[in-house]
């Protein structure tokens, strides 16, 4: 399926917040999200299947998109939107069968090559690529790509979704839409001490539309 990326496109994360993924989703769509993606490296599959299938029912109520990071069996089984698959993950054309055709499907790319693999592939509906700039959300994450090599990507896939991931926050927000990513992929910057997650989400969209770098607590 086709896709409109937004332009912030938050990740949720339970030890940054201190709340649940629900609660967390329930924050960001009553800022305006229209697409969430809900990561979890830690709960056990139990736990995390509980914690989704009630953010989805939060979702649904304000018309939102739920992705799940990594987890194949848990969007299917929590009837989310769709699902973010990193490089070590089920191969995105395994996902879609799974999944089926109307499900949202973005791949994590961090070289040329992948990206260039994970378009001709046809499946992704969105690629995210990254990590632009240095991030302490993912300790094993890949080196660094650069403002640049996302630029390049950007000319290498033209018109198709690009999401920009990595260390990004209201500081260097202008420079990856510069760059041509469609989309902010962003996950610390919405639990440093700007208030709540719903005003931190609505000065960060303010921020990508009118390039106006000011979060005000």
């Amino acid at each position: 399926m086709k896709i409109t990326l937004p332009k912030i496109y938050p990740i949720t994360d339970r030890d940054l917040s201190g709340l649940s993924h629900s609660q967390q989703v329930a924050q960001f769509a009553e800022a305006g999200a229209a697409l969430i993606q809900i990561r979890e490296k830690h709960a056990s599959s139990r736990e995390f299947h509980e914690d989704v299938v009630h953010a989805v029912a939060i979702a649904r109520q304000r018309g939102v998109k739920i992705v799940v990071n990594d987890r194949v069996d848990i969007a299917l089984l929590a009837g989310a939107d769709g699902v973010h698959l990193g490089q070590d993950d089920l191969p995105p054309s395994a996902a879609r069968r799974i999944l089926g055709p109307n499900a949202v499907i973005g791949v994590s790319t961090h070289t040329l090559e992948q990206a260039r693999r994970a378009l001709s592939d046809g499946v992704a509906d969105y690629i995210a690529f990254g990590p632009v700039f240095e991030t302490s959300t993912k300790a094993d994450h890949e080196p660094v790509v650069s403002l640049e090599r996302l630029a390049e990507i950007r000319r290498e896939i033209l018109g198709f979704p690009l999401v920009a991931i990595g260390g990004i926050g209201l500081a260097n927000l202008k420079s990856v839409f510069e760059a041509g990513a469609d989309s902010a992929a962003i996950i610390s910057e919405f639990y440093k001490s700007y208030g709540t997650i719903e005003h931190a989400f609505r000065q960060l969209t303010a921020a990508a539309s009118n390039n106006n770098n000011v979060i005000t607590s």
